[in-house]
């Protein structure tokens, strides 16, 4: 997974176990794509400050999935749902026995519930 991505689905998930200090700066430094220069003399905290912090802060999102695994649970529900998708598209499985193709997706709209 692309680490930006990575970053933002932890920081949807978890950013509001954060303190608001440190959403700001990981906010500013992460998305916002601001320096630690700039990020540090917005905040009156040295580039240091801000560096540690967002490590910091990338520990305890991190932490927080380890324990909880939304981000896990929401990808994998995410990729079950594309796979239903595709196998309600009757054009692209014209060759698949219908009764296979339902029989598929009731087993795939198991998997989400058992995720759930």
């Amino acid at each position: 997974m692309d680490k930006l991505l990575e970053k933002s689905l932890l920081y949807d998930f978890y950013g509001e176990l954060l303190t608001e200090h440190q959403r700001i700066v990981y906010e500013s430094f992460v998305f916002d794509d601001m320096s630690l220069a700039e990020v540090a003399e917005e905040q009156g905290i040295t580039r240091q400050g801000v560096h540690d912090l967002v490590k910091r802060c990338d520990k305890i999102l991190m932490d927080y999935e380890n324990k909880l695994h939304l981000v896990e649970k929401f990808t994998n529900i995410k990729m079950t749902i594309s796979s239903i998708k595709e196998l309600t598209d009757l054009e692209q499985h014209a060759d698949m026995d219908e009764s296979l193709r339902l029989s598929n997706i009731k087993s795939l709209s198991e998997a989400i519930l058992e995720e759930l």
